[in-house]
């Protein structure tokens, strides 16, 4: 991966578009990693904070002067809000070359809420257009719980009466058939789904109560085993915004394969499928997530949870996209 990274400034065209879903955690050391990478990137991140913007937009100055950096201040959990963000960004920039985006909330709800994932989609759809029309580099990276795919309960897609272990394989599982979707309008964008192993952001300092507190004792032995250090995630995000490993479904982009890499099989099984659920490791996608995701084509649940996906963007927005 770090080798991969290193040939990005020589590899990869000067000037590209990206946009970062977030300013802590995971998002912020994978945009201060990509920043420091690309020939003159010109990056548009977001977050709640203005300090935390205003901090992070100093520290790219310093990583790579030669780049362009915008802090946009929005609250995503309102799809009004996404929308206006979306529109800003369009009136900015004809093309983008990546859309970087994570499920993390200052809440610490572990694998999300139903909430996110409408709001994340919705940044993708948006935004989907820009993404089609750029020359090289063409890709959207969503950060979740991706190889940890589950059944969908076609009752409540929103997910309001699941519990914590179902809520998790449910909403990975959405955001998987989701990209999927998407990608059947854009042959020419790769849509990499992924699990960025065990993560300390920082943000479950903030929480009170007793759920936190009990979470905290339990997951503090294993993170103490098992984390990856924060910096080290934002290498393999890079990795996978980046690489030839995981290419659109129609042709072909990204950083050259090293020695021994190959392209990586789809969710829909094939080599170079378009669409890729993984882990941190960027192995292709498991047998048992190809199974479910089968499954769920053959019996009509993706179906369904597309178009509840619609339904709901146009019950609140007015439409499925700006």
């Amino acid at each position: 991966m770090r080798n991969s990274n290193a040939r990005i400034a020589s590899e990869l065209p000067s000037g590209l578009v990206a946009v970062f879903g977030a300013t802590s955690g995971i998002g912020e050391t994978t945009l201060k990693q990509f920043a420091k990478r690309v020939r003159q990137p010109r990056i548009y991140f977001i977050g709640r904070r203005e300090v935390e913007g205003e901090r992070i937009r100093q520290e790219l100055n310093v990583l790579n002067p030669g780049g362009e950096y915008h802090y946009l201040k929005c609250d995503a959990s309102l799809l009004k809000n996404v929308d206006e963000l979306c529109r800003h960004i369009m009136s900015k920039e004809p093309t983008i070359n990546l859309l970087f985006v994570t499920v993390e909330t200052e809440e610490s709800l572990p694998y999300g809420t139903a909430l996110t994932y409408y709001a994340h989609i919705r940044f993708i759809s948006n935004l989907l257009p820009l993404i089609a029309r750029a020359s090289s580099l063409r890709r959207v990276v969503t950060v979740f719980a991706a190889t940890k795919e589950g059944p969908i309960s076609t009752s409540d897609f929103p997910a309001q009466n699941l519990g914590i272990i179902a809520i998790r394989g449910h909403v990975t599982s959405m955001l998987t058939l989701a990209l999927e979707a998407i990608a059947k309008k854009a042959p020419k964008v790769s849509f990499i789904h992924d699990y960025p192993g065990f993560v300390e952001t920082g943000m479950s300092r903030e929480l009170t109560g007793l759920g936190p507190a009990l979470r905290k004792v339990l997951f503090k032995p294993v993170m103490a085993l098992l984390k990856i250090p924060i910096e080290e995630v934002g290498e393999r995000q890079v990795f996978f915004a980046s690489t030839a490993r995981f290419p659109p479904r129609d042709g072909e982009d990204g950083v050259s394969l090293g020695e021994g890499v190959e392209i990586a099989v789809g969710t829909d099984g094939k080599v170079g499928g378009g669409v890729y659920s993984i882990d941190y490791e960027a192995e292709g996608t498991q047998p048992r997530v190809l199974e479910l995701l089968a499954r769920m084509r053959e019996d009509g649940t993706a179906e369904k949870a597309w178009k509840h996906t619609l339904d709901q963007f146009v019950h609140i927005t007015g439409s499925v996209s700006i």
